[in-house]
């Protein structure tokens, strides 16, 4: 059978932000419970001799070390969202440039990192893998 292996971690923190700009005027300041899941893959696509594709527990660590520099903080005061609209999508963003970053030298890939504000809202980054 052809195919790859993924796993799939996640970290949680309490934040505030606002956004700079939304439809024309600065958002108020406001807090949410985040979630965020980041979706890694090998780069070779299999296994190891341990028959691991990514490590759950290196990698959650990181993604929990990440999400530590945002927990009960406000967003707008950290890099690079001090002058980045901390949205969503762009902190989506910014996990995935990050774990990347960081899961490079495991030779895993992250394929998709997701933000929920709540329970309900989420935005997901994938990067385009043609570029």
């Amino acid at each position: 059978m052809r195919g790859k292996f993924s796993i799939r971690i996640e970290a949680r923190f309490e934040s505030a932000h606002f956004l700079r700009t939304y439809r024309g005027v600065a958002e108020p300041l406001h807090g949410h419970s985040y979630r965020v899941e980041a979706v890694l893959s090998a780069s070779g696509k299999g296994v190891d001799e341990d028959a691991i594709a990514v490590d759950f527990v290196t990698s959650k660590a990181e993604l929990e070390r990440l999400a530590k520099k945002l927990d009960f903080a406000c967003i707008n005061d950290i890099e690079p969202f001090t002058e980045v609209n901390p949205s969503a999508e762009n902190i989506a963003e910014w996990f995935w440039q990050e774990m990347s970053a960081i899961v490079k030298a495991d030779g895993a890939v992250v394929d998709s990192v997701t933000v929920w504000e709540g329970p309900f809202n989420a935005a997901t980054f994938e990067p385009d893998r043609q570029a």
